[in-house]
């Protein structure tokens, strides 16, 4: 083969790269199927943050500052996120209004709170609200540092109006390295919406399953806005995936649905047991090679 017909040959492998890569950029459905297991570690957006896929939930039920996790006491739940951490689940979720806070740092100090991806959330209203928030969420957490926080639970088509003070703080709180990223959980399509074309909003979790269970709208209007969020590079948290627990007993399906969803960087699930998280930890990677 002479040189002219390496380059040849070279040109041809590469014209065939790209033409996969370009089916695979438009959404194409690769031929070799893509198995997912919840340690993998995905980039959360533009953010630069590396988490694992599945985030520990702390939220079930979480209102008036408890939640089912909360109740299985502070070392009952901190065996459970160390449990979690050993399977390679570096990604806790909490908030405020969970009541699970000394809980994340009891297992952060079991398993170094450096090692933790932590994502928290406020219910603030105002500018002074939130930064007595941060102030408190870091000394409840043992951290100096935050790494996700949110505002929690928007409703309204104008949230970025009416926290405006709120997000100015959490901007202000990211410049000085007191937060790596901000953005909302949403209860509303409006306001889903409005986080999808907010500049401001880096990150979002979204509530998605394929019933419709505590959700804001049907799950196709929802993801045709997460698309639209997913191209703008902001990092999508998918929750709600056993629909409350409506699909407690369709574990399956629930799994099946949400491994098909290449819209969602991560997703985030409230464990009240090893057993139960060990059997999603199976289930996914055979889950989504078929999905």
């Amino acid at each position: 083969m002479t040189d002219l017909d390496r380059r040849r040959a070279l040109k041809l492998i590469g014209g065939v790269l790209a033409g996969v890569q370009g089916r695979t950029a438009l959404g194409v459905t690769a031929a070799v199927p893509r198995k997912k297991a919840v340690s993998d570690l995905v980039t959360l957006g533009n953010t630069g943050i590396k988490l694992s896929r599945m985030a520990m939930g702390s939220g079930t039920n979480g209102t008036n500052h408890t939640s089912v996790q909360a109740r299985l006491g502070i070392n009952g739940f901190a065996e459970l996120l160390s449990h979690g951490f050993d399977q390679g689940l570096n990604f806790f979720d909490t908030a405020d209004q969970y009541g699970t806070h000394e809980h994340m740092r009891e297992a952060m100090r079991r398993v170094g709170k450096n090692n933790v991806v932590l994502l928290t959330k406020t219910r603030a209203k105002t500018a002074a609200e939130c930064k007595a928030d941060i102030d408190r969420f870091r000394r409840e957490l043992g951290r100096d540092h935050l790494d996700i926080m949110l505002l929690h639970c928007m409703q309204t088509d104008n949230w970025n109006k009416e926290f405006a003070g709120p997000m100015e703080v959490l901007e202000r709180a990211r410049e000085q390295g007191i937060i790596r990223a901000h953005g909302t959980s949403c209860h509303t399509l409006g306001a889903l919406k409005t986080a999808a074309k907010e500049p401001w909003v880096q990150v979002d979790l979204a509530r998605i399953n394929p019933i419709q269970a505590h959700m804001d709208a049907e799950p196709e209007t929802v993801l045709g806005v997460l698309r639209e969020m997913k191209k703008a590079g902001k990092g999508i948290i998918g929750m709600k995936i056993f629909g409350a627990g409506k699909m407690s007993k369709d574990v399956d399906r629930a799994l099946t649905y949400c491994a098909g969803l290449d819209v969602l960087d991560t997703f985030t699930i409230g464990f009240t047991s090893t057993q139960q998280l060990d059997e999603v930890a199976k289930k996914l990677p055979v889950l989504s090679a078929a999905a």
